[in-house]
C-alpha cells in the first residue's frame, strides 16, 4: 500500500467545514482581526453554540456569563477558539470510521493535548502549538481506517490502534505510519508547515530528520493519555515511559513519579478530569 493511495480516493478524503478552512487560512496571517474571525464563526450556529458552552464552562470560571461570539473569542483567546474549531471540524470530517472506537479515540486525543500542554507549561515552554498538535495528532489513524479498512483491521488484530507500538508496526507493514498520513492531510488542508512537520514526527520523534520539540512533547503527552484511556496499571505506565524522548527534552527522571496517577505532591500532574474539565465541549 502506498501513502498516496490513501489520499487519492475522493469519496474517502475527509472534508472539513468551511469555517474551519477559513480559520486555517488565517493561521499565517498577521493582520487577521478578532471581528473577522468572530464573523466567520457566527456563520456556523452549531459551532457558535459550542464556543459559548466552552466559554461558560467550569474550566474557565469567568466571573460573568459570555453571551456573544465576539466576547467568547476575546475571553478565550484565538488559540483556544482555533482548537475548538479544529477539533469540531475533525469530528465532523470523520463521523463514520469503520473499526474505530470514536469516543475513546477523541478522548485520547483530548487527553494527549491536555497532558502535553501541562508538561510544556511545567517546563516553561509556550504550549499553544503543542496543544493543537496533541489534539490533531491521531487523525492519520482515522484516514487509514476510512481508506484502507481491511489493512487497518488486520493491524488492529495485532496491536491496539492507540498502542505505543502501533506506529512501528505500520511502518514495517506499509512503509509509513499514521503520523505520515496526518501530515499529508494537514498539507491538503493547508496547515502551516511547522504544524505539518510536528504531526509527522509525533509517533516516532527520534527518527525524525530534525528533532522536533513540539512533536516530542506531544509524544510524552500521548504516553500519559494512553495509560489513562487504556486503563494501564502503574507498573505498565512506568515500563512504557519513553526515556530517550524525555532525555532529548531535558526531563529529569524525577519527573516520572509526578506523572503517575494518585500522587499527592504539589508537582504532580492533575487528574485528567481536572485538566480537561469543560474542554469536552470541543468534542461534543
Amino acid at each position: 500500500m502506498e501513502l498516496k493511495s490513501l489520499l487519492d480516493q475522493p469519496n474517502k478524503l475527509p472534508t472539513i467545514p468551511k469555517v474551519a478552512q477559513q480559520l486555517i487560512e488565517s493561521f499565517s496571517s498577521e493582520d487577521v482581526s478578532v471581528h473577522e474571525i468572530a464573523r466567520q464563526l457566527a456563520t456556523d450556529p452549531a459551532l457558535s453554540a459550542k464556543l459559548l458552552r466552552l466559554a461558560n464552562s467550569a474550566y474557565f470560571n469567568f466571573s460573568r456569563t459570555i453571551g456573544t461570539v465576539d466576547d467568547a473569542l476575546r475571553m478565550l483567546g484565538f488559540v483556544m477558539v482555533r482548537n475548538l474549531v479544529l477539533g469540531s471540524g475533525m469530528m465532523a470530517a470523520f463521523k463514520n470510521t469503520p473499526g474505530m472506537n470514536l469516543p475513546q479515540f477523541w478522548r485520547y486525543n483530548l487527553y494527549t493535548a491536555a497532558a502535553s500542554r501541562w508538561l510544556a507549561d511545567a517546563a516553561g515552554i509556550n504550549a499553544d502549538e503543542i496543544f493543537t498538535v496533541g489534539l490533531m495528532h491521531g487523525i492519520g489513524q482515522l484516514q487509514l481506517h476510512a481508506a484502507a479498512p481491511r489493512e487497518a483491521a488486520a493491524l488492529d488484530q495485532k496491536v491496539h490502534v492507540l498502542a505505543a507500538a502501533r506506529a512501528e508496526l505500520e511502518r514495517q507493514s506499509f512503509g509509513f505510519h499514521h503520523g505520515d498520513v496526518a501530515a499529508e492531510l494537514a498539507k491538503i488542508w493547508k496547515f502551516p508547515l511547522p504544524l505539518v512537520d510536528a504531526l509527522r514526527d509525533v509517533p516516532l520523534p527520534l527518527l525524525a530528520q530534525e528533532f522536533s520539540p513540539p512533536a516530542a512533547w506531544v509524544h510524552m503527552g500521548a504516553w500519559r493519555a494512553r495509560a489513562e484511556v487504556l486503563a494501564m496499571s502503574e507498573d505498565e505506565l512506568l515500563a512504557s515511559y519513553p526515556h530517550e524522548v524525555a532525555k532529548r527534552l531535558g526531563l529529569a527522571p524525577t519527573w516520572v513519579p509526578a506523572l503517575c496517577p494518585g500522587q499527592a505532591s504539589a508537582s504532580a500532574m492533575p487528574s485528567f478530569q481536572e485538566l480537561t474539565e469543560g474542554l469536552d465541549a470541543m468534542m461534543a
